[in-house]
């Protein structure tokens, strides 16, 4: 089974990022011939200063790393180095409805949060679908909210099919991992860096765990007396607790909640030191591999030789069926 995710290079990793692409790519990296991309051609919809982009690449590799990807088992990659992405963009582009790009709801999100409406960020999802099908991918393990460009890229993949011969592309399946699909930001929404309202995998050099924990302490809460039973029904906290403690922790906070006595601080404390605690290897792989770099390039440079070996025998099957060959 060939499997594909892959995560743009937009900043430091956060949680939503781990628990809603990463830790289910890693997972299934036993499960099949596992194809992991860094998106570093969508991350220019969004970044304009190319000294950034450049150490994002970087950092995301890392980071892919650092997680427990293994480059025995699966093939990670900048999506750069595969330009045979492009043409297959555009190929798709040419059945591709003006509708089905207009009613993507990242676009408008983007576009509603101040981002530039510009051809990249509009034809996004034709691209993102170029990579799935690039590589034949069966199963693309992804976040929630890219449910629907799994839907654009199995509906262009059809029309593909319809036009010019079926099997001409693989109509991949989506897996969604349901229970941390979506994964709440430090104000209650989506956790996104365009909401700056992440909790980062690893912290930056420049920021201490105290400043980590200051930004815990800033999930939203409501006013709620310490002597008082706490709401545990939507509860930011709670949500969040839950990606990282035991069953019988996270039940003891929900006792706690309601029973009342307890400040909203000591559930927070606690939330700190579970995340704290729970990515402590993660940190320590992380700062091993930043001092060997050299044996991070050769990882991406291998992957990146394997994946455009696949997508020529794509390419070259798709341009025989369009009649470009």
């Amino acid at each position: 089974m060939r499997i594909l995710t892959g995560l743009q290079p937009s900043g430091k990793l956060h949680i939503g990022n781990y628990f809603g692409a990463m830790q289910p790519a890693v997972q299934l990296q036993d499960q099949g011939d596992a194809f992991y991309f860094i998106a570093d051609y969508h991350a220019m919809t969004t970044m304009e200063n190319a000294a950034t982009h450049r150490e994002n690449v970087k950092n995301l590799a890392i980071d892919f790393l650092a997680c427990g990807l293994d480059p025995e088992k699966a093939t990670i990659f900048r999506q750069s180095d595969v330009p045979e992405v492009n043409e297959l963009a555009w190929i798709l582009s040419t059945v591709c409805p003006m509708g089905l790009l207009e009613r993507a709801h990242s676009y408008k999100d983007k576009v509603a949060k101040g981002f530039d409406a510009n051809h990249a960020l509009f034809a996004y999802p034709a691209l993102m679908a170029a990579d799935i099908l690039l590589y034949d991918a069966e199963l693309v393990p992804v976040g929630k909210d890219q449910k629907q460009h799994l839907e654009i890229t199995r509906d262009l993949a059809g029309k593909i099919n319809d036009r010019f011969g079926e099997g001409t592309l693989v109509v991949p399946e989506v897996q969604i991992k349901e229970n941390t699909a979506v994964v709440p930001g430090l104000d209650g929404q989506k956790m996104s860096k365009s909401y700056h309202n992440t909790l980062p995998i690893c912290p930056p050099d420049t920021m201490t765990q105290k400043q980590v924990r200051k930004l815990v302490m800033k999930v939203k809460t409501d006013s709620t007396p310490v002597e008082d039973p706490k709401p545990t029904e939507g509860s930011i906290v709670i949500d969040l607790y839950k990606l990282f403690a035991s069953e019988a922790d996270v039940e003891k906070m929900i006792a706690d909640h309601q029973a009342g006595g307890i400040g909203y601080g000591d559930f927070k404390q606690r939330l700190f030191d579970a995340y704290w605690e729970y990515f402590a290897p993660i940190r320590a792989k992380r700062a091993e591999l930043e001092n060997n770099l050299d044996y991070v390039n050769q990882v991406i440079a291998q992957g990146a030789e394997k994946a455009r070996a696949e997508s020529t025998k794509v390419l070259d099957r798709v341009r025989k069926a369009v009649g470009l060959r």
